[in-house]
């Protein structure tokens, strides 16, 4: 059988897909590092990386492998964290991945919080498009996903956390009522791809991918930013109900409704985990002081719910 040390240079080389790079990150020679790889290939009976790629990829027989390999790490984790648990200096690390449009303003919101209740918990947030989180998640170097649902997938384990609805900042309008029907009439201020409100925001919307091409217009990743285009050239841009926005701007932001069933857009935000996870209870204590900062709203059926793909 092969060793913890050698499941470990598989899993570093197999994020890495280099083998100088690998053997940097694991403090040995790239000779060594070549030796070890090809000594698990040898015990094991099969290729694990496909050598002849540039970069290097896994065979299909090492992408079953390393999936194995970091259960059985994380496994022999708890070992270590047995015996810090006996000396009493214990401290869970849990790196959490949110996308952008949520972490503007949950990060500001429930960081104190996390930091005054979790005194036995050490937390690394990163900001990451939907599809980097996913890739985090599958690659195990986040505990924790926080992003727009739904997503259906038999290796994570999906919480859902609140219902947000999504509104229109458009200072021009003057009417009753907002439909989507309205909004074709006006310029939208768009997030760049890799965003899910984005995609969202062209469903409902029902803008085209190749709308208006000879037309100025920006892209971005900060929303902030899109509104304040939308002061300064017209049109308009969506905005996630809990985005924090000066009370003179809040005043412009406008529920959307569907002319046929009179509903608004709206996302679920969800917490997605590994089933199996040795963090599950301090990750629960986490996602409890997010269920309680953001109640859900009470009549759901008032919304449509915008999916991300």
């Amino acid at each position: 059988m092969i060793s913890i040390q050698q499941m470990h240079y598989l899993i570093v080389l197999s994020e890495e897909r280099h083998f100088q790079r690998a053997s940097e990150r694991c403090f040995v020679t790239q000779p060594t590092l070549s030796m070890q790889v090809k000594k698990a290939e040898d015990v094991l009976g099969y290729a694990i990386f496909d050598r002849g790629t540039n970069p290097i990829e896994l065979t299909a027989f090492g992408k079953q492998l390393i999936v194995i390999c970091r259960d059985v790490l994380q496994e022999f984790d708890k070992i270590d964290i047995a015996r810090q648990k006996m000396d009493g200096n214990y401290r869970e690390y849990i790196r959490i991945g949110i996308i952008p449009t949520i972490s503007s303003y949950m990060i500001p919101n429930l960081f104190p919080i996390w930091k005054e209740a979790m005194h036995d918990v050490q937390i690394e947030i990163q900001e990451m498009k939907t599809t980097q989180l996913l890739e985090a998640l599958e690659n195990k170097t986040i505990d924790l996903g926080i992003l727009a649902g739904p997503i259906a997938h038999n290796q994570w384990r999906t919480i859902p956390l609140f219902l947000e609805e999504i509104k229109a900042y458009i200072p021009q309008f003057d009417s009753d009522k907002l439909t989507n029907d309205y909004l074709k009439n006006f310029h939208p201020w768009l997030l760049s791809k890799g965003n899910c409100l984005r995609t969202q925001m062209m469903e409902f919307c029902e803008i085209s991918n190749d709308m208006e091409p000879n037309q100025w217009s920006y892209q971005g990743g900060n929303i902030d930013m899109l509104v304040k285009m939308v002061d300064l050239n017209g049109g308009y841009t969506l905005v996630p109900s809990n985005h924090v926005l000066p009370i003179e701007k809040r005043k412009k932001l406008y529920s959307i409704h569907t002319k046929s069933d009179n509903q608004s857009p709206a996302r679920q935000v969800i917490a997605l985990l590994p089933k199996r996870s040795i963090k599950f209870d301090s990750i629960g204590r986490l996602i409890r002081q997010i269920q309680h900062q953001y109640p859900t709203v009470v009549d759901s059926n008032k919304f449509q719910l915008l999916g991300w793909e």
